[in-house]
């Protein structure tokens, strides 16, 4: 029932109608013991993975993965509120169909495998058996079964915020605590890059790449990581640019996470991240060139110059780039260099290199079961088969990624696996209408997902856990952004003699 009521003449006092009940609107309710629970395991799972490595080391999955399992606990207590069913709440469950469809495939292909495992001198060897063609299959099922349990403990924490966060300013709030966690890992990657330390945690522990960052195993899985929450710090600086409760711009939050977007800018070329370097600086300018249309069209309709705000903006870009260069420039210089070498030698061999042969071998495994693929986390043991590339000293190169986890998608799980996995996303995105992105910061969120996905087709960002569940928190907390949103609009108020100015209905 809608809540009808009036103001009174000379008061600001609100008076219901006679027999009609106060509902407030759940932007103005405190947030209830399970939306707490379900932001506090989605916000403690985000801070805990990106500082154990990135979830890189395989004595910390396990206990990774049963926090995230927790997740299933808390939807099903969701599932037992009856006012939420009522009121419509429970929609996002509507999303789960291709989760479901894609556990299923999985779960299948591990009754049907297509290798036995023997042993031989404490070596395991795979041999190839009879499966059945038309049904999903594994390679190792065993595998295949921890991998769908990591894959669903990192989905789950980001689907309750979906399905239980009620307030914008909640995934506000998780997402201040996402860029804090950033920044105070770019502040700790920066000390380490200066000091030169030879291994993470200032050489405590040894990192297999030369070119770690932070806690981070591998620097491109620190870029990609960095670029979604650039991301949300930009939609998060356009938010709190359009409120005016500072003394001026200098003075407020929006300023401040300025400050942040530009530590953690210049951690992407730090790093010695080329690839993500580059889509950083089209994020940035793409947020600058929408700063200076909407400027431009605020400035107009009040009639005032924009050559002198525009000119400052310019300078301050100018001193930001230059200040990045003066931290990072011994690093941008080697990979400067590192590029040009590479580029002179595809030029010479008329290709991409060993990447090439990569990708191609890549489809060719991919093309012999291109329905159903050949199991989730089959590919580095399957791919041996169809590597062409040998190393200096003739022996079989080995690569557990295929430096494309859309490749790589298709090779174990083939176009129907890889359509559900893409549907997770797409089903919940499809729902959405040009009337949910009244603000930004939905719009920014989804932007970082977008370019992580075009990053996905020549790396495999998606080969970290802390970048698969920093994705998938920030996807669902774009929509579920955006749902609120529209859903917290004031609607326009009816028609109603008995009532003089009668203000707008508020309903849930």
């Amino acid at each position: 029932m809608s809540a009808r009521f009036r103001r009174s003449s000379g008061s600001d006092e609100i008076k219901y109608a006679p027999g009609v009940a106060a509902r407030v609107p759940p932007s103005h309710r405190p947030l209830r013991p399970l939306e707490w629970i379900a932001l506090l395991h989605a916000g403690i799972f985000l801070v805990w993975i990106t500082w154990a490595f990135g979830g890189g080391a395989e004595t910390m999955r396990p206990k990774l993965a049963w926090w995230g399992t927790l997740g299933i606990l808390i939807t099903l207590t969701a599932l037992q509120d009856r006012d939420a069913w009522r009121d419509g709440w429970m929609r996002p469950l509507i999303w789960l169909w291709p989760f479901a469809a894609f556990n299923a495939i999985v779960l299948i292909g591990c009754f049907n495998p297509s290798f036995r495992e023997a042993t031989l001198d404490g070596d395991t060897l795979l041999i190839a058996q009879q499966s059945i063609s038309w049904l999903p299959s594994s390679a190792r099922p065993n595998l295949a079964l921890s991998g769908l349990w990591m894959f669903n403990a990192l989905w789950l924490p980001a689907f309750n915020l979906a399905l239980l966060v009620r307030q914008r300013r909640a995934l506000r709030g998780l997402l201040l605590v996402a860029v804090i966690n950033a920044l105070a890992l770019s502040v700790f990657g920066t000390a380490q890059k200066l000091l030169q330390a030879p291994g993470i945690y200032f050489g405590q522990v040894a990192s297999p790449q030369k070119y770690f960052f932070a806690s981070f195993i591998y620097h491109n899985h620190w870029g990609a990581f960095t670029l979604l929450m650039m991301a949300a710090g930009l939609g998060l600086v356009w938010h709190y640019a359009r409120r005016h409760e500072a003394r001026n711009f200098f003075h407020s939050v929006a300023f401040a996470g300025l400050v942040v977007l530009l530590f953690l800018a210049v951690t992407l070329p730090l790093s010695g991240s080329r690839s993500a370097t580059l889509l950083g600086a089209a994020l940035l300018g793409g947020a600058f060139l929408h700063w200076m249309i909407r400027f431009a069209r605020t400035r107009r309709r009040h009639r005032e110059s924009v050559l002198l705000p525009f000119a400052g903006a310019f300078v301050a870009l100018v001193v930001a780039l230059a200040g990045i260069w003066f931290v990072a420039r011994d690093t941008i210089a080697k990979r400067a260099s590192l590029t040009r070498e590479q580029v002179a030698d595809m030029a010479l061999r008329g290709g991409i290199g060993s990447r090439s042969a990569l990708y191609h071998d890549t489809w060719r495994m991919a093309a012999v079961r291109p329905w159903m693929g050949w199991g989730m986390q089959s590919y580095p043991h399957v791919f041996t088969l169809y590597n062409s590339q040998r190393s200096v000293d003739q022996l079989p190169a080995f690569y557990r990624d295929a430096h494309s986890d859309w490749l790589q998608s298709f090779a174990e799980h083939g176009f129907i696996g890889s359509a559900l996995l893409g549907l997770c996303a797409l089903v919940p995105l499809l729902r959405l209408r040009r009337r949910h992105f009244g603000s930004p910061l939905p719009a920014y969120l989804l932007a970082g997902c977008g370019l992580l996905l075009v990053y996905a087709w020549v790396e495999f960002p998606f080969g970290n856990l802390a970048v698969v569940l920093t994705w998938w928190i920030t996807f669902f907390g774009a929509v579920q952004y955006a749902r609120l949103q529209d859903r917290e609009a004031p609607t326009p108020a009816k028609s109603d003699p008995s009532l003089s100015g009668a203000l707008p209905s508020v309903t849930p």
